[in-house]
Order: C-alpha cells, then sequence, then structure tokens
C-alpha cells in the first residue's frame, strides 16, 4: 500500500478538503485526487463521496481510516527506534504548543535545549491546546507543551509541569474596579471576553460560574491571551488571564474565596516510540521547578 496515498487520504479526511489536503501536503488538488484514484483502484472500494463541494467519507473509508493511523505510527515507530539506536540527541522533533505557552514558557527552554543539541531540528507547531492534543494522538507530534485537560485518557499521557494562576482583571476604569469586593454575580452582569468554548480555560471559568447558578455574559471570544488582554485594557471587557500577565494595564479584581489555576505541562503518545530528542525535551521540561505566581497589585480606580 502506497504511504503517499495513505497521507493523502488522512489529509483529506481531516480537513474535509481535497484543496486543503494538497495545501497540507505541499501538493496540488490534482496530484491529490490522482493519489485518492489510485488509492481508491488498488483497495477497490470508493473512500470518499463528493457531494457537490461536500466531501464524505464512504463506510469503507472509515473503516481505512484508523488502519492508516496505525499503518503510519508503526513506520514512523520503526524509524525513531531504528534512529535511537546510535545514542545520539538528532534528527527532528516535532513539538507542538499554544501560542501563550510558547511566548511565556519555552523561551529559555528552547534556547538550553538547542545549545545542548544543536543536532536537533525543531518543528515547532503553534496550535491552540485543544488541537495540539489531537497532533500527538494522531502521531504527527511527538510531543505537545499545553494546557492540561482536567482528565487526559490513554494512550495520551499528561506530565504537569507549570501551575498557571489565573485572576479575574478588568481595566483600571471599568466599573467593576470601583466597586472594590465584588462577587461573581456582579461580573456576570457585565460584558465578558473569553477563550472560545472548545478550550480548556474556557471550561474551567464556566463551571464556576455554574456552581453558583450563573452564566457569563460572553459577548466576545478569542483564542488569543495577548488579544485578550488588549480587550480588557481598553475597557470593553472584564476576563480572566494568567497571572503571569498582569500589569499596569489592567487589574485584579478581588473575588473573595475564588482560586482559580489551571496546569501546564506536555502530553505525549504512550504507546509509541519517543526519539532520542523528544525525551531530552521531556527531561528539560521535567526539571523545571513550579515557578512562584507573580502578584499584582491593584491600582486604584480611575475616574
Amino acid at each position: 500500500m502506497d504511504l503517499a496515498s495513505l497521507n493523502a487520504f488522512i489529509a483529506i479526511a481531516e480537513t474535509g478538503s481535497f484543496s486543503l489536503a494538497g495545501e497540507r501536503l505541499h501538493l496540488t488538488q490534482p496530484a491529490i485526487s490522482k493519489r485518492i484514484a489510485g488509492l481508491e483502484q488498488q483497495l477497490q472500494v470508493r473512500l470518499f463521496d463528493r457531494l457537490g463541494r461536500e466531501i464524505n467519507l464512504t463506510e469503507a473509508g472509515r473503516a481505512l481510516l484508523p488502519r492508516a493511523y496505525r499503518i503510519l505510527g508503526v513506520l514512523d515507530d520503526t524509524r525513531r527506534a531504528l534512529s535511537n539506536l546510535s545514542g545520539e540527541v538528532s534528527g527532528r522533533l516535532t513539538l507542538a504548543t499554544s501560542h501563550h505557552i510558547g511566548l511565556h514558557r519555552l523561551p529559555p527552554l528552547l534556547r538550553a535545549f538547542t545549545r545542548a543539541h544543536p543536532q536537533v531540528a525543531l518543528d515547532i507547531q503553534f496550535l491552540d491546546s485543544e488541537v495540539a492534543y489531537e497532533e500527538v494522538l494522531h502521531g504527527r507530534a511527538e510531543l505537545a507543551v499545553i494546557t492540561l485537560a482536567p482528565q487526559t485518557r490513554e494512550p495520551v499521557r499528561a506530565v504537569g509541569v507549570w501551575d498557571d494562576p489565573l485572576d479575574f482583571v478588568a481595566a483600571p476604569e471599568h466599573p467593576l474596579a470601583c466597586l472594590g469586593p465584588v462577587s461573581l454575580a456582579d461580573v456576570a452582569g457585565h460584558p465578558a471576553v473569553f477563550p472560545g468554548d472548545n478550550t480548556f480555560t474556557h471550561h474551567i471559568v464556566r463551571r464556576l460560574f455554574e456552581a453558583e447558578g450563573l452564566v457569563p455574559n460572553i459577548g466576545m471570544s478569542t483564542n488569543y491571551l495577548e488579544t485578550i488582554k488588549m480587550m480588557v485594557s481598553i475597557g470593553l471587557a472584564w476576563s480572566v488571564l494568567p497571572r503571569t500577565m498582569l500589569d499596569e494595564q489592567v487589574v485584579r479584581l478581588p473575588l473573595a474565596g475564588i482560586q482559580l489555576q489551571r496546569r501546564l505541562g506536555y502530553i505525549r503518545h504512550s504507546e509509541r516510540t519517543l526519539s532520542n530528542a523528544a525525551k531530552a525535551f521531556m527531561a528539560l521540561l521535567e526539571a523545571q521547578a513550579d515557578l512562584a505566581p507573580t502578584e499584582s497589585n491593584r491600582l486604584p480606580c480611575t475616574p
């Protein structure tokens, strides 16, 4: 079975598009179509139903997809296992990470890693944590450094590295910043900007409100925490941000008795062989001690 055709099949199944699959694999759409036609001829089944612009897996396609993942996974495992025999830390390390962690946590680690292991070619993919999880699950990334889900199921294994306290924040001139101590009910009465509802952080905060029988007034959403901070700083809404991001642009809202935090760390596929490069990067991550959170002084309300 042609491995290039299997890669094309997986790309179409995941993107739902021949053209998007071509972009992912750096191929033209006719080249992608030719690979799928050859695979369908070899297997003597139709793998996709094409209804206008909509592409769906057939029953045969749905049966092939998990097997295609396994075939490519075994091949990658074999390559890594043979490469590891030399004992060298070299080759390519595909690492997925969120934008926030990539900006605020990883730079010193990446600097130390590249200096210690110059023969490793780093392929860093900046993705939402939830997307990075899928990249590891399907073998497209060896490791992902992300916001960890409250629960992670095998075959994905999670290892915590940093505690990441979260604070309710608003602009210094926001009405909530002028109230002194505030309650969740006070906060729920004002517009908020949140990460998307598919994110782990969104679920952490929403569960806090649901426990009090409240619904936050989410007027806007974006998965980029730097963009959320900007929206908060100009007074458009309140939000919840990692304490490490607080500065004079936003103020911490004092909600008595509420302590929110998420856990940052890395995930790997427990059934896949790791390269020596991945093992070396894991050791570097595990050597990190939790950093003490940086307290942000609450500024007085600006009239």
